[in-house]
């Protein structure tokens, strides 16, 4: 045993100096992201994989971190992109052909593709550790003097991936990841003082819940309703709320609190699920898996639900990528459905700071690379808003792709005194962003039919006016009717049409008159802002 515990912290030791020689490579992070570098693409999902099932079409996510290609804009990149499956030939091409000013042909010779071959649902990354042939392969690939790696999330299997391949691994390590669950960021808000909901410690049963909801009702009397929260849930799928309203015989001044616990105890029967087929029985035990918190659930009859991104540079730097406002939705408007860019004018700039005081308490404690942050606020009337942060991420969420999917192609910047991105004209840019643009309708498509279809509608980006669509998780697309884009406007408004356009011309191309892709449901895509992530 304590072999073993030497044998850890040693390999915890080793990944860490690894890591350091970021920081003493690159010295600022215009040489980061500006240098000669060959660049190991890791999307694995290293993820609970049972919460992970909750997302309808999760074994094509690895998808996601494609915008990554779009690094091969500079010459002087290579990249190594793996993934469990082998990735259709047109959607490598589609992203390829996005790249201004840089030939297809130079831009696919710095590319390479590998994959596993296998499409079971352990993470990507045990797979490719469990195939020392690849891994060989990817070694003798690379310049590893100008090597780093980069991850959906990083966990013990991405730092041992990273010690096998001798490259460091640009993400926050794995004994930092703590700070990204629920209750790691409860204790970030408090430490760097960014105001957020009463709320309970981790737990890790029924008993510890409900004795956690009984004190925070106490503490808050006036409460409604409350939510639970699998310490590790993704999205908003780990969710449920819990209604106090029929137990207000129970309240706080009208019985004993053990009357109250065995209430709630008994409520937990009722939550109300963010996850579709989710069951007490299954998420009871969840809970002494991953533990869970409860919350005081933040009402408001104005109410919306922005995030911060930012990241931290191998030197310590703390800086603002963006803001967006998050498009939720589920039974209770609380799974991440898209976002709209930037984050409503009346708070943008209060998130940059409170995203600031997070992000430099996240550095202290270590940690690199990206972490967004979320927040639920209530419109208080003269555009006045309270804000509340509810989670950190630190991983590559939703929001991330679309950023730099912008970023990469327009190569503008982001303006801290604005909170706006301006191209290189310097027209400020707006997107609205979706991961579930999912109908029945759309099944069968294949990724060759969406490119038949946006060209023939001119659906693409246009490098010249730098407006329109650019598609994502294009896999989804033909078994589970799923399809992720990202559409870019010189105007909110402008960028709201092209994401309309979008649909209605999948709706038209997709009618129930043709036989190839009969109507068998419908779902329209949110585009008002409400509740709570």
């Amino acid at each position: 045993m304590v072999t073993l515990n030497v044998s850890k912290l040693d390999q915890v030791d080793q990944f860490r100096r690894l890591q350091s020689t970021l920081r003493d490579r690159w010295k600022t992070i215009e040489l980061f992201d500006n240098s000669e570098a060959d660049i190991v693409v890791i999307p694995s999902l290293s993820i609970d994989q049972r919460e992970l099932q909750k997302v309808e079409g999760c074994e094509h996510y690895e998808e996601r971190l494609l915008f990554s290609l779009m690094r091969l804009r500079n010459p002087r990149t290579r990249l190594i992109y793996i993934t469990s499956m082998p990735l259709h030939p047109s959607i490598i091409d589609y992203y390829l052909q996005l790249l201004p000013g840089i030939p297809f042909s130079h831009a696919r010779n710095r590319l390479l593709l590998l994959s596993t071959y296998d499409s079971s649902l352990q993470p990507l990354s045990q797979k490719i550790l469990e195939r020392p042939r690849l891994l060989d392969r990817v070694r003798q690939a690379l310049r590893l003097e100008k090597s780093f790696m980069i991850c959906y999330n990083a966990t013990d299997l991405e730092a041992e991936l990273s010690l096998k391949l001798n490259v460091p691994l640009y993400a926050a390590a794995p004994d930092l990841q703590i700070w990204g669950t629920k209750s790691g960021s409860r204790q970030i808000f408090a430490e760097s003082q960014v105001p957020h909901p009463d709320g309970s410690q981790r737990v890790w049963n029924a008993q510890e819940l409900a004795t956690a909801a009984s004190d925070l009702w106490e503490r808050q009397p006036t409460l409604k309703r409350m939510v639970v929260k699998l310490n590790e849930g993704i999205s908003g799928e780990g969710n449920a709320l819990l209604d106090l309203r029929p137990i207000m015989n129970v309240a706080p001044g009208q019985a004993t609190s053990e009357s109250r616990i065995a209430a709630i105890n008994n409520s937990f029967s009722t939550l109300r699920f963010q996850a579709k087929q989710e069951t007490w029985a299954n998420f009871s035990g969840r809970i002494t898996e991953l533990g869970a918190i409860v919350e005081a659930f933040i009402e408001g009859e104005i109410k919306r639900s922005p995030s911060v991104q930012g990241r931290i540079t191998p030197t310590g730097e703390v800086e603002i990528l963006s803001t967006h406002d998050q498009i939720l939705g589920g039974p209770d408007g609380q799974i991440y459905l898209g976002c709209r860019f930037p984050a409503d004018e009346s708070y943008r700039l209060q998130l940059q700071q409170l995203g600031l005081k997070v992000g430099r308490k996240l550095a202290e404690k270590g940690a690199l690379e990206r972490f967004g942050v979320d927040f639920v606020t209530v419109d208080k009337g003269n555009k006045n808003w309270d804000i509340q942060a509810i989670e950190i991420n630190l991983r590559k969420g939703g929001t991330t792709h679309p950023f730099m999917t912008l970023k990469l192609l327009t190569n503008g910047r982001y303006d801290l005194s604005t909170g706006l991105f301006y191209s290189q004209q310097g027209r400020p840019k707006y997107y609205i962003a979706t991961d579930n643009l999912q109908k029945d309708r759309y099944r069968g498509l294949l990724p060759n039919d969406l490119m038949d279809i946006i060209a023939h509608h001119r659906l693409h980006f246009d490098s010249g006016t730098e407006t329109g669509t650019v598609f994502h998780l294009m896999g989804c697309l033909s078994q589970f009717g799923k399809l992720g884009l990202t559409s870019i406007g010189d105007s909110p408004q402008q960028a709201e049409d092209i994401y309309n356009k979008v649909v209605n011309v999948l709706d038209e191309e997709t009618r129930s008159d043709n036989p190839n892709f009969p109507l068998f449901s419908d779902y329209t895509f949110p585009l008002a802002w409400d509740g709570y992530s």
